[in-house]
């Protein structure tokens, strides 16, 4: 009895270790902190630390690194025991700590390994927590047949892109990502390829290039996952080339669309000139209403800007060219609005040169920039009011801009009509020579000449005044011919670019150039006068220096797909570019023409009157039995102030004193006082 009671015994105490692992799984009731013993306790905790640790390793799936360290710092926290009396501790704090390890082991009466539960038995319970070392290893734990990010294959070939690009191989992100894009397959991954491919570009610095691809991922809507960014690129672009003009088209395709906030002053800034280079284009064709529309929008587009914004003194300086563009375009019409308009201009104009002043620690660009600017707004401010007749305010504002500076030389030539007009021949004079020294001899200032032969017909010295225009007839009037003929051809807009570039080319490469060569530099150096021509002059060159650049790139680069498609798209642009400065060529060409057939003209006008005067002068003499003169010597003092010095011009040109002449007439009319005061009265005008 005593052996089959203790039998019984036995085989309850085998049953009930049995089916513990499977009772231990409700979470109810497994309040560990009020166990008695706390030897039982530290050995629990013990136990299921070591449990997890094999629980981790027996997991049918593989876990990431970050997987790998969340886990173990969560059985850290939970290691501790859950406060007692709190039911609502999360279920993950629980199931840190296993049920089963905190049961003592019944004694039995041999030590057999514990059955491994039966996964079809016990939905949900496939861990096997013993044995791991007996089994071979599960097929899932083999790494190089798992995507173990959950990525497609495809995908991972678009970050390996990525990963080139950021390790700063860019010549390999470019093809990785052009050879995706040529995978229809992979359609819903071309835009993001196309923006590493665009991003690789302008790191390569091939900004045209790149240009062309933010243009297709912008030309497929503001739905577009980049599209945000890529209209940021496009001022990255701009800041890079030499013409801002070359992106104002795709910043003005998207100008109903919300841009960035860091660039959404610049985005307005550039919105403005667009329309002031649109207006002035639809002005030069006759379309004054539309023209009106545009720099209205220049206006409204300037106000936008803070005071306090880097871009404020260019927004407002356009503001101040379409203030004065009205004013003078409506002054027949309606003249209140026109001096209301032009006084809107000067004050524009005024704010620029204040926003301007150099400043302490600004260097650089910016300083560049703002004095650039600066130098514009003065000349404007002369220009404006030399319009007005207030010639001593022209002067004024023309000596305000620095010797050797860009707009210096015009400045020089503008001063000396304005000095002209207020009798100040001396100074009008002295600045002709400056500007028909050697040291100048490739600029064009034709009318310099007309304006020297008309002051010396106001001082009666009418054989220099023939001198002079005979100079220029033999100078200018080939120049005339040349063009004459060039716009009579009626070419192809791209062929009138064409003629000005061949010289362009003769220049660089210092070739040997003829006489219809030289002519034609001249009529180079006219047609680039224009800065709208000159600026997409410089975007041609910088096209074809940037095709040039591929032949730099490493030999996979060079020869590949990729770039053959990109010079391809470089041709495209470049030719745009030449038709548009075609047209624009041809229309500098004509004005130009027009200009110097109106200048010869003036020329035998005056060289009729000369002639006239000096055969009148001539039949006086006569009758006067040559006692009779029209020209005196003038009084004249060498004084000057004490930090000039008075030398007499030779001919010598020396590069300090360009700019510091000043001619003194030694002889001139017997009644210059009687000519001064008709110059005053059509001053006062």
């Amino acid at each position: 009895m005593r052996t089959h009671r203790f039998l019984r015994l036995a085989v309850l105490g085998l049953t009930l270790a049995y089916t513990a692992p499977t009772l231990a799984q409700s979470f109810e009731g497994l309040d560990l902190a009020g166990q008695s013993k706390k030897k039982k306790k530290g050995s629990s905790s013990k136990a299921s630390s070591k449990k997890k640790t094999t629980a981790k390793r027996g997991k049918g799936k593989a876990a990431t690194p970050a997987e790998d360290t969340s886990s173990e710092d969560s059985s850290t926290a939970t290691s501790a025991p859950a406060p007692v009396g709190n039911p609502a501790t999360p279920p993950a704090a629980v199931t840190s700590t296993p049920a089963p390890t905190a049961m003592p082991a019944a004694p039995a009466a041999k030590p057999t390994p514990p059955a491994k539960p039966s996964t079809q038995g016990s939905p949900g319970l496939g861990l096997d927590l013993t044995g791991d070392n007996d089994k071979p290893p599960a097929p899932t734990m083999t790494f190089d047949a798992v995507d173990v990010s959950g990525k497609t294959a495809d995908r991972q070939r678009l970050d390996a892109a990525i990963s080139l690009f950021k390790n700063d191989e860019y010549e390999k992100a470019a093809m990785a990502s052009h050879e995706l894009l040529g995978d229809p397959k992979l359609q819903g991954l071309h835009v993001e390829a196309r923006y590493v491919l665009a991003k690789s570009l302008y790191r390569m610095g091939l900004y045209h290039s790149s240009l062309g691809e933010f243009s297709k991922i912008l030309a497929a809507g503001p739905s577009t996952k980049f599209f945000k960014t890529s209209l940021e690129w496009l001022f990255f672009i701009s800041r890079k080339t030499q013409n801002e003009t070359v992106i104002l088209d795709e910043i003005a395709r998207y100008a109903n669309y919300e841009f960035p906030e860091k660039f959404r002053n610049e985005f307005r800034y550039l919105l403005a000139r667009y329309h002031f280079v649109r207006g002035r284009a639809l002005d030069q064709v006759g379309q004054t209403e539309n023209a009106d529309k545009s720099f209205e929008e220049v206006k409204r587009l300037a106000l936008t800007i803070p005071r306090t914004d880097p871009f404020y003194p260019r927004a407002k300086y356009l503001e101040g060219l379409a203030f004065f563009r009205n004013g003078t375009a409506h002054k027949d019409a309606a003249a209140k609005r026109g001096n209301t308009d032009v006084m809107a201009s000067v004050e524009a104009m005024k704010e620029v040169v204040r926003l301007t002043r150099p400043q302490a620690g600004r260097t650089g660009e910016a300083a560049k920039l703002d004095k650039s600017l600066r130098e514009l707004a003065f000349m404007q401010l002369a220009r404006t009011h030399y319009g007005m007749q207030q010639n001593r305010f022209s002067i004024f504002y023309l000596n305000k801009v620095e010797r050797g500076n860009t707009q210096w030389l015009e400045a020089l030539f503008e001063s000396s009509w304005a000095n002209y007009r207020i009798g100040q021949y001396e100074q009008a004079l002295g600045n002709l020579i400056t500007l028909s020294s050697p040291f100048f001899r490739e600029e064009y200032f034709p009318e310099a000449l007309i304006l020297k032969a008309v002051i010396y017909y106001e001082n009666c010295r009418y054989r220099e005044s023939n001198l002079i225009l005979q100079d220029f007839e033999r100078t200018y009037l080939p120049v005339h011919d040349e063009l004459d003929g060039l716009v009579k051809k009626n070419m192809d807009a791209a062929e009138y670019y064409t003629v000005l570039a061949d010289v362009q080319k003769k220049n660089k490469e210092g070739l040997e150039k003829n006489g219809t060569d030289i002519i034609l530099e001249r009529i180079l150096r006219l047609a680039l006068t224009d800065q709208d021509l000159k600026k997409t002059n410089d975007s041609i060159l910088e096209l074809e220096g940037e095709m040039d650049l591929f032949g730099n790139k490493g030999d996979t680069f060079k020869y590949s797909e990729l770039t053959k498609q990109l010079l391809e798209e470089l041709k495209v642009q470049r030719t745009s570019l030449i038709s548009k400065a075609g047209i624009m060529a041809k229309g500098k060409l004509e004005t130009e023409l027009g200009a110097l057939k109106l200048l010869l003209a003036n020329g035998l006008r005056i060289k009729f009157e000369t002639t006239t005067k000096e055969k009148e002068f001539l039949e006086e003499q006569l009758k006067a039995g040559g006692r009779t003169a029209i020209v005196k010597k003038y009084k004249y003092s060498v004084a000057v102030a004490d930090d000039q010095l008075y030398w007499p011009y030779e001919g010598e040109y020396w590069r300090d004193e360009l700019g510091t002449y000043q001619y003194t007439l030694t002889k001139g009319c017997i009644e210059r006082d009687t000519a001064n005061r008709r110059i005053q009265s059509a001053e006062a005008m």
